[in-house]
């Protein structure tokens, strides 16, 4: 559908925001849907943001955006209401426009994590696992993980008071589950999950100890370009069970679908 005057606009913002797989994959959604919207890739400075949010905000034409690095704190402390994932993480990465102007935010990160796992029958329930990464990701997967009843969860971040925090918070709403903070060390855990950024560029370091992988893991990289990071390449190598970084956008790319409200949203002239 030719996108005109009466279009519905989203928005993604990062910074940077070149390495974003979300406007392509909504416009291919509102395209073949029939939907009259368009995703349009925004980025900015963290410095610029609250000129940038209020522009936003005036924008009648704007329903919602995505929100993704460095923004997913900020945009939360900027909405007027907030669903319990976003709550719980203080972190947003899904913004909708309300009937009466007002901003409601979610957070999917680890819900789309969770689909991702269970879509390609990886269990979760009773694991040991390592999560790398404290930050807006890492931190919806780990309540997330504890939710879905892992048996223990280690926290891993170079930010040790960041790590600290959020164990302390998933231990504190999910008291069953082994909550400590940890080195990037895989010893001792059946599931690990890198969820820092680290592995996007070909000559990044591993983001944790791959010498001590074993065949009995499954691990899991949120990076999805490339597709198999040097993390899952060698993990694959060892043994372990894998899973790609695109399940978990895949899964989001439903929720968020219907968060944002574009699906049969079909305007016929």
């Amino acid at each position: 559908m030719p996108v005109g005057g009466k279009s519905t606009v989203y928005f993604m913002i990062a910074d940077p925001v070149d390495h974003a797989k979300s406007p392509g994959m909504f416009n291919g959604l509102f395209e073949t849907e029939n939907i009259d919207a368009i995703m349009v890739p925004v980025s900015f400075p963290v410095s610029g943001f609250e000129t940038s949010w209020s522009s936003f905000e005036q924008m009648k034409n704007l329903r919602g955006m995505i929100v993704s690095v460095p923004f997913k704190g900020l945009a939360f402390a900027h909405c007027q209401h907030a669903n319990p994932r976003a709550s719980r993480v203080r972190a947003a990465n899904a913004v909708i426009r309300q009937s009466d102007g007002s901003l409601l935010c979610d957070n999917f990160d680890g819900a789309g994590f969770v689909e991702g796992m269970k879509r390609n029958r990886h269990v979760m329930r009773g694991k040991r696992a390592l999560l790398v990464g404290a930050g807006g990701a890492g931190a919806s997967i780990a309540f997330c993980l504890a939710e879905e009843k892992v048996e223990s969860l280690t926290i891993c971040d170079i930010d040790g008071d960041r790590a600290s925090t959020l164990a302390r918070l998933v231990a504190e709403e999910f008291p069953q589950c082994q909550v400590t903070t940890g080195a990037p060390d895989p010893r001792g855990h059946n599931l690990v999950v890198n969820a820092t950024p680290v592995g996007l560029k070909p000559d990044d370091p591993y983001p944790l100890d791959v010498d001590r992988l074993t065949a009995e893991m499954t691990v899991v990289d949120i990076i999805m370009q490339p597709r198999e990071t040097r993390l899952l390449q060698r993990a694959k190598a060892i043994g372990c069970a894998i899973q790609f970084g695109q399940e978990m956008m895949d899964c989001q790319m439903e929720l968020l679908a219907d968060f944002l409200q574009v699906r049969g949203k079909v305007e016929v002239e």
